[in-house]
Formats: structure tokens, C-alpha cells, sequence
């Protein structure tokens, strides 16, 4: 291994988290080795799979701040939705059943918008969400609350721009490097990791060493493990590479936990596809538009329960629970589904729905019960109620009279072709990690700090039963920011 084996920092992962750590430790003026397990190819983390990042601001103004390019002609199309620091912490500690931590959370809240200024600082471009947006009844383009803005080319090109930048800087990058073992002193406090590369096993020794190497979504032995029966099957939507190594080799150690172990981040996926590395196209969030059945031609879920980006995370595990592990999308031609529905045409293009001019005969070519399917759409139909449609707000234009019910958006599946899409189970990353406090110290089982040992991203356990859309990336780039200044400043010895 052509490198020096004693460092100040050493952070062990690849995506947001691990390059923001990196490169907050250098700027404090350490020196620093990154390991990334993958190959240069395929290096990111599941950081070059997402697209969205939730942060706090107070409307357009903080927006136009981010984005110097948005011209005043583009401004005057959009209703930006206010989401302050209270809407963002009250969000998660709504979407985690008030288990998330208060303090924890509160961080990632007051810290987001700094962080995003911070990436715009560092190079990385940001923009308006315009294909995620909803036209609105008053002519205007409606973003979604904490959701208006991204950076350009989401997190791929974040991703490249970060770690061109921790290059340019003088970090270390050692690519196909796997950490396999935490290095601890007599005294308890962790200096180094024992590391795999091609040509073996080495030792490198630092101050301090910040896990920030995912959760163990990859590995179908700990899904099986932790999250239970048939979770070895489901499709993995992000990087293959997360396999929870970060996670043992602190337990090994005396390491607490956080974060709900039997809970994941799961969507629903299209059936085509790969088993690793779907890229947003095989996703299938526009299941709020239409309806959801089972392969007994059953609903199983409140399809308008909340905006998607509030119920996405937890949906693939309702698909796991059906027969088959199998689930059917199901739209019409109706223009105001079609007008919703065209903000996913990214994720449904790259697929071929199954189309009838019937539901009889969809359900023929879905090997669905005819008889069970047709009552089922007509049952729904009978149960929509008359309330004005709009898909800028929980409008209340639910279902009535049958269980489970459709609380918003509910339109009537009246108008042919049908078109249907086989979704199944993917998941994104695990809920359960390490336990860390307010400065990324990683916490043992006594509830004391491990000295000189941090953690951030999805490393770090702080998700209950569901997930607000985007928070992950910001979770992760807040405390990895906190983690490298902090591990900076860690004596040696």
C-alpha cells in the first residue's frame, strides 16, 4: 500500500457524509486518509444515488441566495412554500413517532442551511427542483415544503465535485481499502484501522477515525438478521458496497446502538430492473395518484395518506408483507392523474406498463382475479368523494365507506386505457447504527464517549419507522461537517 500509515484523521466511507468529514478536517487543518471500499468507478456511497437534500429556509429569499442564477422572470413563476426550522424538527419527530433525538435533531434543523451555503461555498451548484414541482390552480409552479431546491446534477455530481475538491486539497483517497478493525490502546482510545487492500492486510495509525461508511442494507445476512423474514430478498437500491462493517467493528469495541434495528428505508420499486444500484428511474412514486393492489386484486394501503415524500420510505415494506412480494400501480387516462403523474416521468419512462382497455382485462394480464379486481375499482370509484381536486396541499378529497381508505387525491380509475406497474420492495439503508451524541462522538454501552471515535451519515442510528424525504443526505453532510472538526482537533498520542 503506497502510503503513509501514520495520518491525523482517518475517515473510513465514500459518500456525503465521509467527503464532508474529510474535507471539514483538512480545513481545520489536519491531515487526512479517506477509505472507500469501492473501486474509483464506483465510489459515492449511496450519495450518487439520491437526488434530494431537505433543508430549512424562510421562502424565495434564501433560495435566490443559493441559486444567484434564478432570474427574477423564473422567481415570479414560483409559490415557494415556507418551511422553516420549527416545520423541518417537528417533521422528524412526527415521521419517527416522537422517538427521534430532540437534540440530535434539533442540529441537523439549525445547521442545514449553513451546510447547504457551505457546499455552495465548496463549488457545488444548486437550483430549483422544477421537475418536482406541481402547477397550481393559480398559474403558478408550487414547490414542496423543504423540498424546493437541490444541488445541480444531484448527489453524482455532488459527489464528484467533492471528491475532486478533497484531491485537489491534499487528501488521501485510498480506493478498494476496507476497514476491518478499529486499532485501541491500552486506554481505550481508538488510533487507527487495520485495513484490506490488494496487496493485504495494514495498520494506519491517527488521531482519530470517523466511521462514516452506511448502514448494512448490502449484506442480506444482517437485513435477515435485523429486519426478519424476507428481507434477503428484496432489491437493493443503492450502492452494493454498504455491508455494515462500520457498525461491527464498533460493536466489537463496546459500541452503542441507536435507531430502530428492525426498521428500514424501503420504496416501491419496479419489478424490472437490477438488484443493486437502481437509479431513480426505477422507482415508483407516483403511487399517490392512482391505486395500489396486491395480486389477489386487493388495496393494502392509503395511497394519499401524506405527500409522498412523507410516506415513500415506508411503503415497500407494506409491498414485502404481499404474496409474492408483489404489488400493482394502477392509473387511467384521467388528464388531472395524468397532469400529477407526469412529474414521476422520469421514474416510470424507463418501464412498459401493462395497458386494457378494461379492468377485466387488466387483470387478465396482471394474473390477478378478475372477479376480486373489478370489485375492487368498483368499490373505490363509489367511495371518492365530490371535493375539489388539487395536488398542491392535502386537498381531502378521500374515499368513504371502505378500509384502507384514500385521504387525499382520491380520483375515480373511470377512464380507459388502464395502465398498470409491477412494483416489489427496495430498500435504501437501515435505521439502526451507532449511538453518538451532538459532536459525532460515538457512545459505548456505559454511555460514555469512545475516545477519538466518530460517526455520521447512515452510521449513525437516528430514524424511527418512516423517513422525511431528503433528510438523509443533510443528516449526514451536518454532523460529517462536525465530525471532521472536531476529530481535527483530537490530541495525538
Amino acid at each position: 500500500m503506497a502510503t503513509e500509515q501514520h495520518t491525523d484523521v482517518i475517515v473510513v466511507g465514500g459518500g456525503q457524509a465521509a467527503l464532508s468529514a474529510a474535507i471539514s478536517a483538512q480545513e481545520s487543518g489536519a491531515r487526512v486518509i479517506l477509505l472507500e471500499k469501492a473501486p474509483e468507478a464506483e465510489r459515492g456511497g449511496n450519495t450518487v444515488f439520491t437526488d434530494l437534500t431537505r433543508f430549512a429556509y424562510n421562502g424565495l429569499d434564501d433560495l435566490r441566495t443559493l441559486i444567484p442564477h434564478l432570474t427574477d422572470e423564473d422567481a415570479a413563476t414560483l409559490e415557494v412554500e415556507e418551511y422553516g426550522a420549527d416545520r423541518f424538527y417537528n417533521d422528524l419527530m412526527r415521521v419517527s413517532g416522537g422517538r427521534a433525538d430532540p437534540a440530535y435533531s434539533e442540529v441537523i434543523v439549525n445547521e442545514s442551511y449553513s451546510f447547504v451555503k457551505w457546499l455552495v461555498g465548496l463549488g457545488v451548484k444548486w437550483d430549483i427542483c422544477w421537475d418536482k414541482a406541481v402547477p397550481g390552480a393559480d398559474g403558478k409552479t408550487h414547490t414542496r415544503g423543504g423540498l424546493a431546491s437541490r444541488a445541480a446534477g444531484g448527489g453524482e455530481e455532488t459527489s464528484r465535485i467533492l471528491f475532486n475538491l478533497a484531491a485537489k486539497r491534499g487528501i488521501t483517497i485510498l480506493y478498494e481499502t476496507m476497514a476491518t478493525k478499529l486499532l485501541v490502546n491500552e486506554a481505550g482510545k481508538v488510533i487507527g484501522v487495520k485495513v484490506k487492500d490488494k496487496s493485504g492486510q495494514h495498520d494506519i495509525n491517527s488521531k482519530a477515525v470517523i466511521l462514516t461508511c452506511g448502514g448494512f442494507q448490502a449484506s442480506p445476512e444482517m437485513r435477515t438478521k435485523y429486519l426478519g423474514p424476507s428481507w434477503d430478498l428484496v432489491k437493493v437500491r443503492g450502492t452494493r458496497y454498504d455491508t455494515g462493517d462500520g457498525l461491527n467493528m464498533a460493536l466489537q469495541i463496546g459500541a452503542a446502538v441507536a435507531g430502530q434495528f428492525s426498521g428500514c428505508h424501503a420504496v416501491q420499486v419496479m419489478m424490472e430492473g437490477p438488484e443493486f444500484e437502481l437509479r431513480d428511474y426505477a422507482c415508483a412514486h407516483g403511487y399517490t395518484n392512482g391505486i395500489v393492489v396486491n395480486q389477489v386484486g386487493n388495496r393494502f394501503i392509503d395511497e394519499g395518506e401524506d405527500f409522498n415524500t412523507y410516506t415513500y420510505a415506508k411503503e415497500g415494506r407494506a409491498v414485502l408483507g404481499q404474496p409474492q412480494n408483489i404489488a400493482f400501480q394502477i392509473f387511467d387516462e384521467n388528464k388531472a392523474m395524468r397532469s400529477v403523474l407526469a412529474t414521476y416521468e422520469s421514474m416510470y419512462k424507463a418501464v412498459t406498463p401493462v395497458v386494457a382497455d378494461t379492468i377485466g382485462e387488466l387483470a387478465c394480464k396482471l394474473d390477478i382475479n378478475e372477479e376480486a379486481l373489478v370489485k375492487t375499482v368498483s368499490e373505490f370509484n363509489a367511495s371518492v368523494q365530490d371535493v375539489p381536486f388539487d395536488p398542491t396541499v392535502l386537498d381531502g378529497k378521500g374515499t368513504e365507506g371502505i378500509a384502507p381508505p384514500k385521504s387525499n387525491w382520491a380520483l375515480r380509475i373511470d377512464t380507459p386505457p388502464y395502465s398498470a406497474y409491477p412494483v416489489t420492495c427496495g430498500i435504501t439503508f437501515t435505521f439502526g447504527g451507532l449511538k453518538t451524541n451532538t459532536k459525532a462522538q460515538v457512545i459505548d454501552t456505559q454511555g460514555n464517549p469512545i475516545p477519538s471515535l466518530y460517526a455520521a451519515g447512515e452510521m449513525a442510528g437516528s430514524y424511527y419507522f418512516n423517513y422525511a424525504s431528503g433528510s438523509g443526505l443533510m443528516k449526514g453532510g451536518v454532523f460529517g461537517r462536525i465530525a471532521g472538526k472536531n476529530a481535527a482537533s483530537e490530541p495525538a498520542g
